[in-house]
């Protein structure tokens, strides 16, 4: 009786474990059933949960070389106004842009005998007191003879290929010191009942940018680009919360 009160008392346990994880996702995915996903609201991305002020390494600052009689202004692509973002608040396009391969093979072959053999033909005498411990038939001169043969193969190979070519939209939500400057671009496409997600977040500089008011993504330092999907797709690809939790504790 005790045993089976313990078995129940256990499955319990993990069933509230699983519902604990699921947590809110299981109702709102309960009352989206046969609808499509809802697209989130627009908000201020400095005021999103765990959003965090870049800080990095300045270089001294300079003074501003100023040019008297003259009409152009430093560093402008345009001569009456530049309208490239340097702002917070102004918007530049995000030219995303990846192509990544990579091939890798390896291979790995080794083999190593060895063999060891000692003994003692003679020790004053004490090679006759041998078989006196050991079994007849032992011989001092061959007490031990050692070998081992030791065999490693190995093999493998990786091949990836990844493409995205996307544009997105993206905030100056902050200056850096040296004029550098930080963006946060986020963008939503809804298609039935399947939404897919890019996000784009890094520091840039403002020559990088073109005169078309565009950048492309391999000159964003610290680029942290996501691009994925949820859904009844997204879902369907995904194991089971019983399942992830399995794989999780399983040991084998």
């Amino acid at each position: 009786m005790t045993n089976r009160l313990t078995s129940i008392t256990r499955l319990l346990m993990v069933v509230g474990l699983g519902v604990a994880l699921s947590g809110c996702n299981f109702f709102t995915r309960l009352a989206n059933v046969g609808s499509e996903p809802p697209l989130s609201q627009i908000e201020n991305p400095v005021a999103q949960k765990g959003y965090q002020p870049v800080s990095m390494p300045m270089p001294r600052p300079e003074p501003v070389l100023q040019q008297a009689n003259s009409l152009w202004r430093p560093g402008s692509k345009a001569f009456f106004k530049d309208q490239r973002a340097n702002q917070v608040g102004d918007i530049v396009t995000v030219l995303v842009e990846i192509e990544d391969k990579a091939t890798l093979n390896n291979s790995t072959d080794t083999t190593r005998a060895s063999s060891e053999s000692a003994g003692f033909a003679g020790l004053l005498g004490l090679e006759t007191q041998v078989t006196k411990v050991l079994p007849e038939g032992t011989s001092a001169d061959a007490l031990i003879d050692l070998g081992s043969d030791h065999s490693v193969s190995g093999s493998g190979a990786v091949n990836r290929n990844e493409t995205i070519n996307m544009e997105i939209a993206a905030i100056v939500t902050q200056i850096l010191p040296n004029g550098n400057m930080v963006i946060v671009g986020r963008q939503e496409v809804r298609v039935n009942f399947e939404s897919r997600d890019l996000s784009v977040t890094g520091v840039v500089r403002p020559e990088d940018i073109t005169s078309s008011n565009t950048i492309e993504s391999a000159k964003i330092a610290e680029a942290r680009i996501a691009y994925g999907g949820r859904g009844h797709l997204t879902d369907v690809q995904q194991g089971r919360y019983g399942q992830q939790l399995f794989d999780i504790i399983f040991p084998f």
